[in-house]
């Protein structure tokens, strides 16, 4: 099984508990060989976060670890999520992904379908109250779905397991890691996938083919 890459983790810029630096030796030492980290942003702090993200991630990409720099645009309401994307785009984000509707959170409703409407967006997270069309839209514009890690989260992994094996739609095994004990090694990311009741070569693409594929279109520029 290929090496560790992890699309979906936050740092103490908005509510991880670790600095960048710390997250990406603690990615190392779990031989991940991809980190993106995406803090949270609002309508308020898209700007002045990526810049804090871009001055923190400074010369920790080395050739073991590549480390690249995002957003996780969170509880933005939906119809204000074109902006938001338009303007994390602006200010230098190589990653963008969309806080989905969870059971954990009081997610605006309509988040996910205004999500999966835009080709801009990498990735919807934890899109726990997942429908299959939102799921089909989210395919075809190219945005892979997330199966969680964590354990709030992670909750819904089955709908969307389900929902996207059915569909056709990619996922992808993050950890939305907020402390060390977050991240996940390959083989526990593995274990997730396989505890959505995904299938074994299902479970097997989630964690490699698909996020291969998504890192050879991040590393490309985006669409």
């Amino acid at each position: 099984m290929i090496r560790r890459a992890d699309f979906h983790t936050h740092t103490l810029i908005s509510d991880g508990s670790l600095t960048l630096p710390e997250l990406v030796q603690r990615a190392r030492a779990l031989d991940h060989r991809f980190l993106a980290v995406t803090d949270h942003v609002g309508l308020g702090d898209i700007e002045s976060t990526m810049a804090r993200l871009q001055a923190a991630s400074d010369r920790c990409s080395t050739p073991e670890l590549e480390v690249m720099v995002g957003v996780e645009i969170t509880h933005v309401a939906p119809r204000h999520l074109d902006e938001a994307v338009r303007r994390a785009r602006r200010a230098g984000a190589r990653i963008v992904l969309v806080h989905g509707e969870t059971v954990a959170e009081p997610v605006a409703p309509g988040t996910n379908r205004a999500a999966v409407q835009n080709p801009e967006i990498d990735l919807l997270a934890h899109p726990g109250l997942l429908e299959r069309k939102d799921a089909e839209r989210a395919r075809a514009h190219g945005i892979f779905l997330e199966l969680s890690g964590r354990t709030t989260h992670g909750l819904a992994n089955g709908r969307v397991a389900r929902i996207a094996e059915s569909s056709g739609t990619p996922t992808v095994v993050n950890s939305d890691a907020h402390e060390p004990s977050h991240l996940l090694t390959q083989a526990e990311a593995f274990g997730v996938a396989q505890a959505s009741g995904a299938t074994r070569p299902r479970a097997r693409r989630s964690v490699s083919t698909y996020p291969e594929a998504l890192l050879r279109r991040l590393r490309q520029g985006g669409r």
